[in-house]
């Protein structure tokens, strides 16, 4: 069973002091959590050069081998030629029946003639965007992505320029792209947390189109080809991304997956063989569903603590939080989660509703860094007028500020240890 209990100790504010008051709360929950990367936890190793988990959700990263490496991400990247095409057909300037002519260019750099991956497009023939999109994303034609890039902006170095304008406007900060295909380039390099960040982007802003990558196969041209991305023939729940090889690169897979109401994304690159790549990337997936579950630990508008307020019209201010406490956490138990309310106070008055006046600190031992939450004042505090300042000053030396109600902390389920020391 849950316990709570109060305990309080304060020193009455003097003239020009300010203090550090700390609210103290050890949360016990009823299913057996930890902080992230547990002692004594089932650690994960992989094969992966370049390995990333996060959730998509929370944006907590589960998972971070060499995640900030610039790496060659092969056909990776046509993700982001992807988010290109589907900007266009969402903002109504392309359609899925608009056609391309195939170029020489086209045709000759990834046809069938180039030996790389191909949609086996004609020479000179007119493809439908609708088809030239599945068979970038399905079969992970080089000559599709030539044929849109020169289709939408006349050359793929333009285009290529483009999407390097648009990586940055998404926050992609350790990208570049050289061209549509993902084609070795020493100029053409992502991370695989940019690719998470990519493929989140993708998820997000366009669920009609996103669901192209979760279909299996594609015939065109009387040839029928397979999604390369494995973990949709072997994991419930995976719908996609892309795959990517080249012999520079290795064989690498951004991926994401839901089960339940939790999602993850996933993204590893330099693996040596196919079947590599589909072993690790599902046991790193496996492992994220297996360790990890989402907690909400207070809800938006929730009031959480109060704060001492000084030569106000209230002698505390309630402290709410503009959006859910949500926090990914370890399905392995080390059973307390330390969660404190810290402020510089008493606050002077008057206090403004919406002001951010403290933080939620939610802490544990085996926690590489506590996370810190914005609270805000859910109410106004009017100061005081002269005679009621003098009156609040005399109380404050001769009894103390008044303790805080037990109940309060009680319904929240939650046990509180308020302290106060000086600020520095």
């Amino acid at each position: 069973m849950l316990v709570s209990a109060l305990r309080q100790s304060v020193s009455a504010p003097r003239k020009a002091l300010r203090h550090l008051a700390v609210a103290a709360v050890a949360a016990v929950l009823l299913s057996s959590t930890a902080l992230i990367a547990p002692a004594g936890a089932v650690t994960l190793e992989t094969k992966a050069r370049e390995a990333y988990l996060v959730d998509f959700e929370t944006g907590t990263v589960l998972y971070d081998k060499n995640g900030t490496t610039q790496m060659p991400p092969s056909s990776m990247s046509k993700l982001m030629t992807a988010l290109m095409v589907f900007e266009r057909l969402k903002e109504g300037s392309l359609s899925f029946e608009d056609k391309f002519r195939v170029s020489q260019n086209a045709w000759k750099k990834g046809g069938a003639a180039s030996g790389g991956s191909t949609m086996f497009l004609d020479l000179n023939s007119e493809a439908k965007v609708e088809d030239l999109l599945r068979g970038m994303i399905i079969q992970s034609g080089n000559d599709a992505c030539i044929v849109l890039a020169e289709g939408l902006m006349g050359t793929e170095d333009a285009f290529a320029e483009a999407m390097n304008r648009k990586a940055k406007e998404i926050g992609l900060k350790d990208s570049h792209f050289a061209n549509a295909t993902g084609l070795p380039d020493p100029s053409h390099f992502m991370t695989a947390r940019d690719l998470a960040i990519l493929a989140r982007y993708l998820i997000v802003t366009f669920p009609e189109y996103y669901r192209i990558y979760s279909e299996k196969e594609f015939y065109y041209n009387k040839i029928r080809q397979q999604n390369r991305n494995p973990l949709l023939f072997t994991m419930p729940g995976a719908d996609g991304l892309k795959t990517g090889h080249t012999s520079i690169a290795g064989y690498g897979l951004t991926a994401s997956a839901q089960r339940g109401e939790r999602r993850q994304i996933m993204v590893v690159n330099g693996l040596n063989s196919m079947a590599e790549r589909s072993e690790e990337s599902q046991k790193i997936m496996d492992w994220g569903f297996a360790n990890f579950e989402n907690k909400t630990l207070f809800t938006a508008g929730e009031n959480i603590s109060t704060a001492e307020v000084w030569l106000g019209d209230l002698d505390e201010v309630p402290l709410t939080t503009q959006k859910d406490v949500r926090l990914t956490l370890p399905r392995r138990a080390v059973q307390n989660l330390d969660v404190r309310v810290m402020y510089n106070g008493p606050v002077p008055a008057p206090v403004q509703k919406g002001a951010q006046i403290a933080t939620l600190r939610v802490n544990g031992p085996d926690m590489d860094a506590p996370i810190d939450v914005p609270l805000y004042a859910a109410t106004d505090v009017e100061r005081l007028g002269f005679m009621g300042r003098i009156a609040a000053a005399l109380r404050h030396m001769v009894v103390g500020p008044a303790q805080q109600n037990v109940n309060d902390i009680t319904n929240k389920a939650l046990t509180v240890a308020p302290s106060t020391q000086p600020s520095k």
